[in-house]
């Protein structure tokens, strides 16, 4: 009997299983401790810290696996053990506030009748602490409990931390140092006076130093007092001339978000159904379609049982999903998310992949055909005729290479899609496309009588070539468009775009009726009821397409169409009375970017930071892009609606932030990200920069709401949602603005 485990094995296993067991048992003795902490500073450099001022002190924590540690903000007399942090007294900082925690999970528990909140994998808290001395030593120490439900332990621990603050000394703390030097020659009742009178004044000097510190040491501080204090208490005219942005890198100095931003994660179920039926596209292509029975009878005329026979055709599938999901790989893995956008965006590969659609649509009309060299693909064959599971990998790479005329188009297409700084999207999508593309071959190999049940090739493989060619065609300057979109060409506004669609889908039309015949077609001696209906399709987007030249949404081709501010004669506006608001605004890059449907708002955020406070309103932010389909799809289907655009108009002040936007900065604001060390040059970049290191997002369309004089998101943000889904966002976001403010009394 042939041994499943090798004796060396099994050897190999006693062992490591006693030292395993011997590990645990040590550990059982020692002091347990599943949680590290580490602190910092918020400002990190504190040398540009004045006396006075205050600073936030970080504890983060990492959690191992299975256990939790409870948060700070939730009833004390509920039952678990609140996180509190001790200080050591001193006189040198003034604790502020209590502990805060940073974005806790919440969970109700019917045990004690109350909601907990807690933290698991990583944790972060922080104390706001007034500095008064310039040198000092804080001392804390935080109390906290640590569960496992897996164990059902919890332990507590008291971790002690120091902080190590030097900040500058203001005017008076020089003074006053001066003043015990030359106290330390004057004689007692002389020194006594002067502390007395010291004292008396002491109102007087603290006053007194706060003038002197600002205006010698920092104007812009008084500035920004005199103006907050100016907001709360008259009308302030934004100049919106004015460059707000501050010096530098823009967000280092933003307080932290503790909104909860955290919700169900984006399905890609969408994505990959889609990619998927891309993959049931491709095998009916021409280069595709043929050698299903050609593959069939490889593996019956190599099999000697059924049973090998279908142990073959699965290795043969699982071949062609690998070689195709290891191209998804490649691109995820070695291109990164810097790429992918650069790839989506930049008219390099946008112009490419226009060139690539419009040489393979002309390919498709029969103008000439599209072959790798046939050395390549005899030296691949080769490898497939040597037998065994090599030569059956290699006779599915033979598929891959010879159909790429057909599926390249097609797969390109999916990991252009997934080009959107997403990593796992490309290897997930080029997954579902090769499943879709090796199910039939497979199926058919395991089951060979169903290929009598297959309509026969001929003429009509080619008629599904053409209508590949038009589709291929009209998708064409999708590319062209978001290159044109970017950097502002004008050379593909909407009318033209549109134009171009409705030429495609007319010729489409006469094509299918048989009043068109390409190089490669047969008679058509009779028309076909399916030719008959797809031509009927054909006109009728061709008049569908039409309003569209004079102002019509077009709401559910909006992603692929440029926006309607490139509409030359909307019509639609005047009858509405919506005047184009952007093009006459002064707001910073107005000249280069507008908002849809007369809305008069912003693109830059500082900017509309300042305008939100003087109209005292929530700030709306949409993170946007030139080649996001389903930005334009909700601005044309949702935006427009009769309960959303009079909330973003009167109660909203809006703010577009296009993350692909390809304008220079100026010398002045331009600055090196933290988040990756690159230093950020474009519009475009500064908004992915912001995005992402404030909201830990990058996704597109992404909206939040903000209150401006906090910075704090009033709730959740949201993507691509309904019209209901939409306004109860809205709703909610104006109604908790109103509520914080009359609680600030703003």
């Amino acid at each position: 009997m042939k041994k499943i485990f090798p004796s060396s094995f099994l050897t190999l296993l006693f062992v490591v299983s006693i030292f395993l067991f011997s590990s645990c048992s040590n550990v059982s003795a020692q002091i347990e401790q599943h949680s590290q902490w580490k602190t910092y500073t918020q400002p990190s450099d504190l040398s540009n810290v004045k006396v006075g001022e205050t600073i936030k002190l970080y504890f983060e924590v990492d959690i191992e696996k299975d256990w939790y540690v409870y948060s700070s903000d939730f009833d004390k007399n509920l039952g678990p053990i609140v996180t509190e942090v001790a200080f050591e007294k001193s006189d040198a900082f003034e604790v502020i506030g209590g502990l805060k925690a940073v974005s806790p999970k919440k969970k109700y528990d019917d045990l004690w009748g109350g909601e907990y909140t807690y933290f698991v994998k990583k944790g972060k808290f922080y104390q706001v602490v007034k500095i008064l001395k310039s040198t000092t030593t804080i001392k804390a120490t935080l109390t906290y409990q640590e569960c496992s439900e897996v164990s059902g332990k919890c332990i507590m621990q008291e971790p002690e931390f120091e902080f190590n603050i030097k900040a500058q000394a203001t005017q008076t703390e020089k003074v006053e140092e001066k003043k015990e030097d030359k106290n330390d020659n004057q004689t007692p009742t002389t020194a006594q006076n002067d502390k007395v009178d010291e004292n008396k004044n002491d109102d007087t000097n603290t006053e007194i130093s706060n003038v002197v510190e600002i205006t010698s040491n920092d104007s812009s501080l008084l500035e920004n007092l005199t103006k907050t204090e100016t907001t709360q208490t008259e009308t302030v005219t934004l100049d919106k001339t004015k460059n707000y942005i501050p010096a530098g890198d823009p967000f280092k100095e933003l307080p932290e978000v503790t909104t909860d931003l955290s919700g169900e994660s984006e399905s890609l179920w969408g994505f990959m159904i889609a990619a998927f039926l891309s993959g049931l596209v491709a095998l009916l292509t021409p280069c595709v379609f043929p050698m299903i029975p050609m593959t069939v009878s490889f593996f019956t005329t190599r099999s000697k049982n059924r049973f090998e026979g279908i142990a073959r055709a699965m290795f043969y599938g699982f071949s062609i999903i690998g070689l195709y999901t290891l191209i998804g790989f490649i691109v995820s893995r070695f291109l990164g998310d810097d790429a992918a956008s650069i790839l989506a965006t930049h008219w390099i590969p946008n112009v490419l992949f226009f060139l690539v659609f419009i040489i393979f649509a002309i390919s498709f009309f029969g103008a000439f055909d599209i072959v790798l060299p046939s050395k390549m693909v005899n030296n691949i064959d080769k490898q497939a005729d040597k037998g065994g599971y090599v030569g059956i990998f290699f006779m599915a790479l033979t598929l891959v290479v010879v159909s790429f005329s057909c599926t390249g188009p097609i797969a390109g297409s999916i990991l252009v899609m997934s080009a959107q700084g997403e990593v796992i999207k490309p290897v997930l999508g080029m997954f579902a496309f090769s499943l879709a593309f090796a199910l039939p071959f497979t199926l058919f190999a395991i089951f060979p009588s169903l290929l009598s049940s297959l309509p026969k090739s001929g003429g009509w493989l080619n008629t599904v070539k053409v209508v590949l060619g038009f589709i291929e065609l009209a998708l064409a300057f999708k590319f062209l468009s978001v290159a044109d979109q970017v950097y502002h060409w004008g050379i593909l506004d909407r009318p033209i775009y549109i134009v171009i669609w409705m030429s495609t889908a007319f010729f489409l039309g006469l094509y299918l009726l048989g009043k068109i015949r390409l190089p490669h077609d047969s008679v058509i001696e009779k028309l076909g009821v399916g030719r008959l209906l797809m031509a009927i399709a054909s006109f009728a987007f061709f008049l569908y397409l039409m309003p569209g030249l004079f102002g019509a949404p077009l709401s559910p081709l909006s992603g692929y169409l440029p926006p309607q501010s490139t509409n030359e004669f909307d019509l639609v506006a005047l009858i509405r009375g919506e005047e184009n608001a952007a093009v006459n605004s002064k707001a910073k890059y107005s000249d280069i970017l507008h908002l849809p449907h007369g809305l008069e708002g912003h693109f830059e955020y500082f900017e509309a930071i300042e305008a939100a406070k003087q109209a005292n309103q929530p700030l709306f932010i949409d993170f946007t892009g030139h080649g996001c389909v389903n930005c334009r799809e909700m601005e044309a289907s949702v935006w427009n609606q009769p309960e959303i655009l009079p909330l973003l108009k009167n109660e909203l002040t809006v703010v577009a932030l296009y993350v692909d936007e390809r304008q220079e900065l100026t010398e002045e604001e331009k600055y090196t990200s933290d988040r990756n060390g690159k230093e950020v040059t474009t519009v475009g970049k500064r908004n992915s920069d912001f995005q992402i290191r404030r909201f830990g997002q990058n996704a597109q369309p992404n909206y939040f709401i903000i209150n401006p004089y906090t910075h704090q998101p009033l709730v959740k943000p949201v993507g691509r949602v309904s019209t209901q889904e939409f306004q109860a966002f809205l709703k909610k976001g104006i109604k908790e603005f109103q509520k914080q403010r009359l609680n600030n009394g703003l």
